[in-house]
């Protein structure tokens, strides 16, 4: 079931009405049936492979908290990891492991939707545990924590330790609650309807025809690329959190205008902020992170950029944007060890800086090929005649961009100064993403999220 289809616009409202007509003791049941409902929906093999992760990752974790040898609890925690990250080898990487054993049939399974995040979230819980963290009695809580159904298929990837507590106490509606909720909806599917859908065809059409683009094209289809996928996978984060905070739960906030970032260190404290907390506590952090030496840091800088570029898919496309950013992040460790005291340029020009440095590598992440990103790479000295007309097929594109960052501030209550200008602004928000919804559905369907084939 997709956040952009009309059977969500049904199944929302229900479940909160529900959700809140229910004494507390209840609701769990309901929002787990509601979870399972809401993913089965898609494909009932993903249904049952989510279920046995989260069973498996949940015995592991009663018997790590429960066995008295150290052995045993550390046999356990393998038995999680190799399980969980296993099925997500599996469903995501066979085909080209086979591929490279030379299969003639190459493996074709179905790509689960969200088995990267949800299994991910389920191994923490189990770490957590080992580590000493609070184990989860109750199955159908923790089951619930696994597959909570607004963050279920493209995060955030939330801790036990902040997630479940919330499932378990007993929450309350609240007008604050509610208004918010509204608001990080509006803002979501304006960023996912009005302005991401609105990108994709430009970008698509250079894309798929990489022989005949020309320069300008090339560095416009990226640069509204990079903008394009934070509209599309921030707006399903902003929809997260809002349908969330109907149910009076607090997810993580997994974008914080990472544009808006100096260095490129501070780009990655603000963009997919869950998946780079997830990577930094159990994967940098016990590598060592930057406590033995330089050369150490480094490296294990490039290991974690690298896991996280295949991470978002089996392609040397994905690990070189990986590696692009770890080098950026390693030339940013020398550089502070070198100079640890010289000033960072935090001006326009550091944000100018950081969002072209950024913006290159989303041409390895949406090439489909590694040869066709190189011959997007060959094709831009080309055609620099023609910018005019480039700039002009682009222009219509520009509306919605700069009406963002007005809806961006929704939220944050600043359109309460001005009662009349933040009405009107919700009435626009609410126009166009109306106009744009039909204009979509009117064209054919809906555009999937971006994320959603991770």
């Amino acid at each position: 079931m997709n956040f952009n289809s009309l059977e969500f616009l049904v199944f929302l409202p229900a479940v909160f009405a529900l959700h809140w007509l229910l004494p507390h003791r209840f609701r769990w049941a309901l929002l787990l049936l509601a979870s399972w409902l809401f993913y089965f929906r898609w494909d009932l093999r993903a249904g049952l492979l989510l279920a046995g992760i989260t069973l498996v990752s949940w015995l592991c974790g009663r018997g790590v908290a429960r066995s008295r040898s150290r052995w045993g609890r550390r046999a356990l925690l393998a038995l999680a990891l190799v399980l969980c990250l296993g099925c997500l080898g599996l469903f995501k990487y066979a085909g080209v492991f086979a591929s490279l054993a030379g299969l003639e049939r190459p493996l074709r399974l179905i790509l689960p939707a969200g088995i990267s995040f949800y299994t991910f979230q389920a191994l923490a819980y189990v770490i957590d545990v080992y580590r000493g963290g609070a184990e989860e009695g109750h199955f159908g809580y923790y089951a619930l924590f696994v597959s909570f159904f607004p963050q279920l298929v493209a995060g955030p990837i939330e801790r036990p330790g902040r997630l479940l507590p919330q499932l378990r106490g007993e929450r309350k509606l609240t007008p604050a609650g509610l208004s918010a909720g509204g608001w990080l909806l509006l803002e979501g599917y304006f960023k996912k309807v009005v302005v991401a859908d609105s990108l994709a065809p430009f970008v698509d059409g250079v894309f798929a025809a990489p022989g005949e683009a020309l320069g300008p094209e090339v560095v416009l289809a990226t640069i509204l690329f990079g903008l394009q996928i934070y509209c599309d996978f921030s707006g399903y984060s902003d929809i997260a959190r809002g349908a969330a905070k109907l149910l009076g739960v607090e997810l993580t906030e997994n974008f914080r205008r990472p544009y808006g970032a100096p260095t490129v260190r501070e780009f990655w404290r603000r963009w997919h902020v869950s998946l780079t907390g997830w990577f930094t506590d159990y994967v940098y952090i016990p590598l060592g992170g930057n406590r033995k030496g330089l050369p150490r840091q480094v490296f294990n800088l490039l290991a974690v950029f690298l896991l996280s570029g295949l991470w978002h898919g089996a392609g040397w496309t994905f690990a070189a944007w990986g590696l692009i950013h770890g080098l950026y992040r390693a030339a940013g460790a020398v550089w502070e060890h070198q100079r640890p005291h010289a000033p960072q340029r935090r001006g326009a020009w550091g944000r100018a800086r950081t969002f072209l440095l950024v913006s290159f590598p989303w041409l390895f992440f949406r090439a489909p090929s590694m040869g066709d990103a190189l011959t997007l790479l060959s094709r831009l000295a080309e055609g620099w005649g023609g910018l005019l007309p480039v700039l002009g097929r682009a222009l219509p594109l520009a509306l919605p961009l700069v009406c963002l960052p007005l809806v961006e501030r929704l939220h944050e209550g600043r359109g309460e100064r001005d009662w009349y200008a933040g009405a009107l602004t919700v009435f626009c928000a609410v126009t166009a993403v109306g106009a744009a919804w039909l204009a979509h559905l009117a064209g054919g369907g809906n555009n999937a999220f971006i994320y959603f084939q991770f």
